[in-house]
């Protein structure tokens, strides 16, 4: 449960610590140290990872809260924003599916990377990916393990999110490559036990022994860490003393309005007992009489209403830095006579994509290696995707048809200037792939468009038929074509 607020338990210690290991090759001499010194990381990063991931849940320190004035006026409000922000990264990234697009014009590579875009549709990949995001978004790393499917099953691979509480990945020190990956797992009678991969050899540990090892059939280590950004720093702890805050003022709200509603009476020089008290209560009524000319009696309500107007643009200032930290759009209403770009720009939406392109590099280079070792297993089984991760790029789209008026105009514009109608296509930002696109298209834009063959072609009849032309006693008349 997460009482304590999130400072209190990491101490100033944000970001998720990375493993790293000195050993040039894991072997099976120095896997157990290196293990150890591993699981020792992941032991220190799990409270952070699951109070954050617990936070975003909705398990937020409000709820826990006492009250030692008036306690059984104690409203404990969340306002989950964690959920907010995490869904909005996930979605932005994730929303739509990832996809391979082919570098080079060639149709047999063009084939086979359609074909391993249909086996990552096949295998679901987009609910993996965002279930990863999640992770990603709210602890600020994420794991994902590309496995070898049954016998039976329509495709050669399955992908699976280990969570970030068992899983870790440790890194070189010397150049930063992936070293080894370490799951902590149970066995079948609850036992613990350490599954290790790294590139060429695979060790079961139990009890600090190796008890199994052998040979990495995958060609690589199967697990992929996807961070969130370089210091694995969850979207949710960045601003968290602020979404706190926020708790707390809605909650100090609320029991302004109920305190307000429930205020204490006041009897001034009046004697009044329980009886009839709860009497005058039910009627709605109370009569008192001055007892004498100087001690004048009185009844009265002691109440102290909140201003619910300041109280309200203290919580919308706080709401706006988080929304400003995280780099996240600001939904406040259109005034009026404004473009659609111009709202795109205000209201914050460009920001938060040139935000999202700083996290693209990372996951794409996640990306490249999870495709490696899906090629490895295909290869070993089907083999019917001849690609090496050399021969496509990784395209992560977002809204293609945001501004789309103003993305047509813009092709149009390049077409009409004559740019290569591909690097317009690739360019205008209409297209998750635009090589594809342009591939599909291209019969439609021959027809429109002459390529550069068709002008050499051209050039080339028009140098013959003037080199005819000029030659003696030629039978070619003059405007003859």
């Amino acid at each position: 449960m997460n009482r304590r607020s999130f400072v209190d338990i990491c101490k100033g210690s944000f970001g998720r610590k990375v493993a790293y290991t000195g050993a040039s090759v894991i072997t099976h001499e120095n896997v157990l140290k290196v293990v150890g010194k591993a699981v020792g990381v992941l032991n220190y990063n799990r409270p952070f990872i699951r109070y954050l991931h617990d936070y975003y849940m909705g398990d937020q320190p409000i709820l826990y809260r006492e009250k030692t004035v008036r306690p059984e006026i104690n409203n404990k409000t969340v306002e989950n924003h964690a959920l907010e922000i995490v869904r909005f990264k996930a979605g932005q990234t994730y929303g739509e599916p990832i996809q391979y697009v082919s570098r080079k014009k060639d149709d047999a590579i063009n084939k086979a990377v359609d074909a391993l875009n249909d086996y990552m549709r096949d295998a679901h990949k987009q609910a993996r990916d965002i279930e990863l995001g999640t992770w990603q978004s709210s602890v600020g790393t994420a794991y994902k393990a590309s496995l070898k499917a049954e016998k039976n099953s329509l495709i050669p691979f399955r992908i699976h999110v280990p969570t970030p509480l068992n899983t870790i990945i440790v890194y070189s020190l010397e150049d930063g490559r992936d070293m080894l990956s370490i799951q902590q797992l149970k066995d079948e009678n609850e036992e613990q036990y350490y599954l290790c991969f790294s590139d060429d050899k695979y060790f079961i540990i139990k009890n600090g022994q190796i008890t199994k090892a052998g040979i990495n059939g995958f060609g690589g280590i199967p697990i992929t860490e996807y961070p969130n950004n370089p210091d694995r720093l969850s979207d949710i702890e960045i601003v968290i003393t602020a979404l706190d805050q926020i708790n707390k003022i809605q909650s100090d709200r609320m029991n302004g309005i109920e305190q307000f509603v429930q205020a204490f009476m006041l009897f001034k020089n009046c004697e009044i007992n329980k009886d009839e008290f709860i009497e005058m209560s039910q009627l709605g009524a109370i009569q008192v009489k001055d007892s004498t000319q100087t001690n004048k009696s009185d009844v009265k309500l002691m109440t102290a209403e909140l201003n619910q107007e300041q109280t309200q643009v203290s919580k919308d200032d706080v709401y706006r830095q988080v929304l400003v930290v995280e780099g996240m759009p600001d939904r406040q209403q259109n005034s009026g006579g404004d473009t659609g770009q111009a709202v795109y720009l205000r209201n914050g939406w460009d920001f938060a994509e040139q935000r999202a392109k700083l996290d693209e590099p990372f996951i794409i280079e996640a990306e490249k290696k999870h495709c490696q070792i899906v090629l490895n297993i295909i290869k070993q089984t089907t083999n019917d995707v001849p690609l090496t991760v050399r021969d496509f790029d990784v395209k992560i789209t977002r809204n293609s048809t945001d501004n789309m008026l103003v993305k047509a105009q813009s092709l149009d514009y390049l077409l009409k200037n004559k740019v290569n109608p591909l690097i317009a296509l690739a360019t205008c930002g209409l297209f998750g792939d635009p090589e594809k696109v342009w591939i599909m298209s291209k019969p439609y834009m021959d027809t429109i468009f002459k390529t550069q063959d068709q002008l050499d072609v051209e050039t080339e009849k028009l140098r013959a038929y003037e080199l005819l032309k000029n030659q003696p006693n030629n039978s070619v008349k003059t405007g003859e074509a």
